[in-house]
């Protein structure tokens, strides 16, 4: 009962784990054992390992089956006959054989715990590349920290059962099948008392086994609620505490976690029942059982030995079907994990390369064009973020996006990037459609500084070569002072600086320095800069404008900007407005025309 005893233990944590991951409340639920079959590539992959715990696991339960042989051979030559020497010996071959199994057990239980590891880690590697790739559209629906938990809490429930739950359900579903051989060898009578026993006793194991399960989810759902809003809270704990809202947060998390009490002790109610049910049966047909067997003593149809040799299965076979009982809780909840994981591996990315993926020109000039673009984001298809956009931008050209907020200006870059495809209308990059190459070439044709700079842990120099990985240690510190980084970095170690998360280590205005370098080190023919400067002072404004103005000299540049006086050198401004192009000029022929750019600037310009 160990090893049941420690599964029992780990699902526990699985579970734990899990339910502490969050989640959609309409999360999937299985209800077939059917999804475990899809773990087969990821376990029979590795010969190395499952063929020895395969060959462990059969030869385990034949020692397990013969143990009550030798029991019998004790009873019928030796108690019977009143043999010492007979019973010593079969004595020392009863310990013999346990210390065989023993070791066979024990060997079982590492190749079966490493296979369930493996098999996870391979696992969790392929949903990961399938979630690397999968495009911001699925992501746009996808709750917060819903890929992570399918990343993580599903996969090691799926490795906890593998590891172990498979393991026991394996060894016991295979000594209760010869417990049943041998039982119905020894006394065929007998034996049909179990075939009658077996289909009464599962019957509540199935029926409340579902509700159950159901249950489980909901534990799950309502325990994931309870750390999504811990989460959101903890992830801006200073804005928190600012606001004095720490009472208040921490009374709604008492509230989640008290639904989920709630929920739980359902699902215990369950359970309970369930196992008091399995129990009674199992305990009810032993006893009858018995009688009948004592009675075929009696009789003269069944030698002692043989009874205890039937006693020996049937006790293997009772206890073998309980664990069975509750393996089957931990493949149904696997199961679901198992859907949820193979959900992420069948999705099929919105943006892929085609079947026959065109050469970009080379070199790329950098002519970028959007002809009579629209486009509406998956999560509202009702409204138009961009309709019948239409902009040509030649080779070189410094090209500034404005407009009040929704206008489209980010949803350009959005499209260019190629995050997104368009409803209708083509981006192309010199005369050549986005859809016609690979994502991956098309990006690398472009610079990217985003609003708020993504730095990742790491040294300064890995966070540069996050964007070219062939950077030069010289092209690195190129970049670096060319975006006004290098002075900084030089007191904090250089280019070995460690960022720390999410480049906690640096100042806002630091961070955005670093990013902007990171796109300077890729020399792609385009650059993007979405208010690249927002988060700078005046005299590093200054500074970093200097040297973006130098960086653009070579290459296209747009800019998305809301401080006006960061583009009034732009070649040329584009005014967006409800996802078309309101107004284009420069900065003088806008503000003469009186219209969206003439407002924004006389708001901004004159403060009034």
């Amino acid at each position: 009962m160990t090893e049941h005893q420690t599964q029992a233990d780990i699902d526990r944590k699985a579970g734990t784990q899990k339910r502490g991951s969050a989640a959609l409340p309409d999360r999937p639920r299985s209800k077939k054992l059917r999804p475990l079959f899809q773990l087969w590539p990821y376990v029979a992959g590795r010969g190395v390992i499952f063929w020895p715990a395969l060959l462990l696991l059969l030869a385990g339960v034949g020692i397990t089956l013969y143990l009550p042989v030798v029991l019998r051979g004790i009873v019928d030559n030796g108690l019977a006959n009143n043999d010492i020497p007979a019973i010593n010996n079969g004595f020392k071959t009863f310990i013999g054989v346990v210390i065989l199994m023993t070791l066979i057990t024990s060997a079982r239980f590492y190749f079966m715990s490493l296979l369930g590891e493996r098999a996870a880690a391979d696992l969790r590697s392929d949903v990961y590349q399938k979630l690397i790739n999968l495009s911001s559209g699925y992501y746009s629906s996808l709750r917060s920290g819903e890929a992570v938990s399918r990343l993580t809490a599903d996969v090691t429930l799926i490795e906890s059962f593998l590891g172990s739950s498979a393991s026991i359900f394996l060894r016991n579903a295979l000594s209760l099948t010869g417990a049943l051989i041998m039982m119905f060898i020894l006394n065929w009578r007998l034996t049909g008392v179990m075939f009658i026993a077996v289909p009464l006793i599962m019957i509540p194991m199935f029926v409340i086994g579902t509700r159950v399960r159901k249950l489980s989810t909901a534990v799950q759902d309502r325990i994931a609620d309870a750390a999504g809003e811990a989460s959101e809270s903890l992830e801006a704990i200073e804005l928190v505490q600012a606001y004095g809202q720490e009472a208040t947060r921490a009374s709604r998390f008492r509230q989640a976690c008290e639904t989920a009490f709630i929920a739980a002790r359902r699902r215990i109610g369950a359970q309970t029942l369930m196992s008091g049910s399995i129990i009674f049966g199992l305990f009810t047909g032993i006893a009858f059982m018995a009688w009948l067997a004592i009675q075929e003593v009696l009789a003269g149809r069944m030698t002692s030995g043989e009874l205890a040799q039937f006693a020996m299965y049937a006790l293997s076979g009772v206890s073998g079907f309980g664990m069975l009982a509750d393996v089957f809780n931990a493949a149904m909840r696997t199961s679901g994990a198992i859907q949820r994981c193979s959900e992420i591996l069948n999705e099929d990315p919105d943006i892929r390369a085609p079947e026959k993926p065109l050469n970009l020109p080379s070199p790329v000039t950098g002519a970028v064009r959007f002809d009579n673009v629209s486009f509406s984001y998956p999560t509202d298809s009702q409204r138009s973020a961009l309709n019948g956009f239409d902009l040509n931008i030649k080779a070189g050209e410094t090209v500034a996006l404005v407009g009040p907020s929704g206008a489209g200006k980010s949803t350009v870059f959005r499209l260019l990037l190629r995050f997104y495809d368009p409803n209708a209308g083509a981006v192309l990059l010199d005369g050549m459609d986005a859809r016609a190459v690979t994502p991956q070439e098309w990006r690398a044709q472009f610079g990217y500084v985003p609003q708020e700079a993504a730095l990742f842990s790491g040294s300064a120099a890995d966070n540069m070569r996050f964007a070219f990985p062939e950077a030069s240690d010289e092209d690195i510190i190129n970049a670096l002072k060319a975006s006004e980084a290098w002075q900084f970095l030089q007191t904090k170690q250089g280019l070995d600086a460690e960022l720390g998360g999410r480049g906690k280590n640096l100042s806002g205005g630091e961070r955005q320095r670093v990013a902007i370098a990171r796109a300077l080190v890729r020399n792609a023919p385009v650059m993007l800069l979405d208010e690249a400067t927002s988060a700078l002072d005046a005299e590093n404004e200054r500074l970093v404008q200097s040297a973006l103005d130098r960086a653009s000299d070579d290459r296209t540049t747009l800019v998305i900007a809301h401080r006006l006086a960061t583009v009034r050198r732009a070649d040329r401004i584009i005014v967006m407005d409800q996802g078309s192009v309101a107004e284009e000029g420069d900065h003088e022929s806008l503000v003469k025309q009186g219209g969206i750019y003439a407002h924004l600037a006389e708001l901004q310009f004159s403060g009034t």
